[in-house]
Order: C-alpha cells, then sequence, then structure tokens
C-alpha cells in the first residue's frame, strides 16, 4: 500500500474581475493524481506557475484544496479535525524553497528547532535542548552556534536548520519544495547529500518537488512532469528521461544543458496546438503514463 495517496485534486484560487462582474477560479491544480511508496523519492517537476508547490501546500493543508482525496496511510487527510491535523503534521513535515524568508530572522537557531517541539509538548526543556543538539549534529551543525541568528549562517547552514526542524519531530514523510534551488551551485550537493543520507539512515519518504531535472534524475525513483496544474507524465525517472512521450517533456528535457561543449542537441520547441491539453492519462508502456 502506497504511503500517500493523492486522487482527483483541486485547487482553484479567486480572481475577481472588476466592481461588478463574478469572480473566477484560477485553477492552479487540476485533477492530479498520483501516490508515492514508502521510503521513495517521488519527483514533481515543471516550470514556474504550474502548481508543484500548491499541491505540497495543499497535501499538509497549508492551503485547503478545492476538491479531491489526500490520503496518508490510508487515513483521509482532508477529514480531519484541526487537532487530529495537528498530530498527523508529526509525520508529514516540509522543507521550504527559501532559507532567507523561511526562518524567523527574530529567533536564535536553537529556539527555531526547539519550536516544533514546544508545539507538540515534546518533553521538558532539558530533554528538548538535548534533541536540538542533537538535530544541529544530525544535519551537519555545530550544536554550539545554537544561539546565533539565521543572518549569522550561509545560505546552506540555513537549509540545514530548516531540514532540522523537520526533523525534529521524527516525520516519516518530508515534502523538499525546492530545498537547493535558492542555494549556490556549490552548495546545492551538499544539501542533496545531506538529504539522502538521512533518507536512509531515517527510513525517509521523500516528495521532492522541482525544476531542475538533472537533479531529479540523480536521486528521483520516479518523476511526474506538470503543466498548467495537470500531470503529463508520470513514469519511473530512467523510462521518462529515455523515452519522454509528451511533447511538453520532450521539450523541458531538450533544454538541459550538456556538460560536452562539442556536443549538439536539438532543441525542441513546445507546440501548443500540437497535443490535448485536457488529454487522460494512459499507459504508453508499463508503468509509464502520457496524457497523449
Amino acid at each position: 500500500m502506497a504511503l500517500l495517496e493523492v486522487r482527483h485534486l483541486v485547487k482553484e484560487f479567486p480572481r475577481r474581475r472588476g466592481l461588478f462582474r463574478a469572480a473566477a477560479g484560477i485553477r492552479a491544480v487540476d485533477d492530479v493524481t498520483f501516490s508515492v511508496e514508502e521510503g521513495e523519492t517521488f519527483g514533481l517537476v515543471g516550470e514556474s506557475g504550474s502548481g508543484k508547490t500548491t499541491i505540497g501546500r495543499c497535501i499538509l493543508r497549508l492551503i485547503e484544496p478545492t476538491s479531491g482525496e489526500v490520503r496518508f496511510r490510508a487515513e483521509d487527510v482532508l477529514s480531519f479535525s484541526r487537532a487530529r491535523m495537528r498530530e498527523a503534521r508529526r509525520e508529514m513535515q516540509i522543507v521550504f524553497q527559501d532559507p532567507y524568508s523561511s526562518l524567523n530572522p527574530r529567533m536564535r537557531a536553537g529556539d527555531i528547532v526547539e519550536e516544533p517541539l514546544i508545539i507538540h509538548k515534546a518533553g521538558r526543556k532539558a530533554v528538548r535542548v538535548e534533541r536540538v543538539a542533537e538535530l544541529f549534529s544530525l544535519v551537519g551543525l555545530d550544536p554550539a552556534q545554537r544561539a546565533r541568528y539565521p543572518h549569522q549562517f550561509s545560505g546552506g547552514q540555513r537549509q540545514r536548520i530548516g531540514l532540522a526542524r523537520a526533523l525534529a519531530l521524527n516525520p516519516s514523510f518530508v515534502i523538499a519544495d525546492e530545498p537547493v534551488s535558492a542555494l549556490d551551485v556549490s552548495v546545492q550537493a551538499q544539501v542533496v547529500n545531506l538529504l539522502m543520507e538521512l533518507q536512509e539512515r531515517l527510513n525517509l519518504t521523500y516528495l521532492f518537488i522541482a525544476h531542475d531535472l538533472r537533479l531529479v534524475r540523480q536521486i528521483c525513483s520516479r518523476v511526474a512532469v506538470m503543466y498548467r496544474g495537470r500531470i503529463v507524465e508520470l513514469g519511473g525517472t530512467e523510462s521518462l528521461f529515455e523515452a519522454p512521450a509528451h511533447p511538453y517533456t520532450q521539450a523541458l528535457l531538450s533544454a538541459i544543458p550538456v556538460p560536452d561543449p562539442a556536443a549538439t542537441r536539438q532543441r525542441i520547441m513546445l507546440d501548443e496546438e500540437a497535443f490535448d491539453t485536457g488529454a487522460a492519462l494512459r499507459e504508453v508502456e508499463a508503468g509509464h503514463w502520457a496524457a497523449i
């Protein structure tokens, strides 16, 4: 059984057209269905505005979906009461994209990591302090730096603080929302390697949201490609990268830079009139689906 199941998820945001005209909805997520198996890293890719981050926030109910189902360990997350949802967040956490804006600049790093423990009443002060020191060490930070403020850390270190905060309650499922896109290239590999090490050590399951296709190919076992709020292709990573079936996926992959300057690659330009944007997913080969 899948750890997470998302079925026919829809999220619309209202948009007013004018003072005397009815509000029109913008459908940011349009009938999205996928599942994540326990222990895997499932990639959700697409360009900015495709709905990736909105899906992650809907799963955790940081924003409420318009319709659809989200099941975690076969339980209906969208039917949870506020108290039950708070309890569920012990197991479901998120690492945000921007390590600069996701940390409270007025709080010391140790207090930021301790905050989830306080909210969930996890132990006495001495126990929490010990846990914070353990978490700092776990993500490669010196526990002696707990009294520093976020601005006193580098971007990579701030993302490690955000990761420590997400791991404070021992979750089994982590949504990594573009966790390295705001970091220098030299630091990205360090954070990705840390994520992979922690997954193995703590038996974590990741929903990895990204637009860097090379990174997704390196760490994800399966990938869903999003275009304008819909999943247009879904399958095993190697199958999808080696034989993309949807025109959008083909165009996206053709834009990946080639390391060899002497190599040539045919850039594919997307022609929206060449495919049906409302087509349903169908299986093009075993475990590989495309909306064609």
